[in-house]
């Protein structure tokens, strides 16, 4: 949780001052950080989550089993949507804890937040 505060005091989010940091750490041990990157035109922002995930398997993490993710809210908000689905097809066993500020959090997992998900197995034809 200190790497998801550290990389989120790094986030660009001059459109909604809504600031998320995460941290990544896969089965060797290894953390990979990233902050939200907000763009003018909203739909080309990229969260936090996404961010730290996409740099893990850029780097060859090995398989992802944890991810921290922490926000500058008084309440503890999980990932979106988008996230949710990309987390769940790069880390399907993913455990999550998401905090907000001070002691507040919430520990879960991908399977829990994505229910029933659309994945690489639905597209197979038979």
């Amino acid at each position: 949780m200190a790497r998801a505060r550290e990389a989120r005091a790094r986030a660009h989010s001059p459109y909604s001052g809504f600031r998320v940091g995460a941290a990544a750490r896969d089965a060797g041990g290894r953390v990979f950080t990233g902050c939200n990157v907000e763009n003018a035109s909203l739909g080309l922002t990229l969260c936090a989550e996404r961010v730290a995930v996409v740099k893990a398997v850029s780097e060859g993490a090995e398989r992802l089993v944890t991810l921290a993710v922490a926000t500058d809210r008084d309440r503890v908000v999980m990932p979106c949507g988008a996230c949710r689905q990309v987390l769940l097809e790069l880390a399907p066993r993913l455990r999550l804890i998401v905090a907000g500020k001070g002691n507040r959090r919430r520990r879960t997992t991908v399977r829990e937040l994505l229910p029933d998900a659309f994945g690489p197995a639905d597209l197979t034809r038979g």
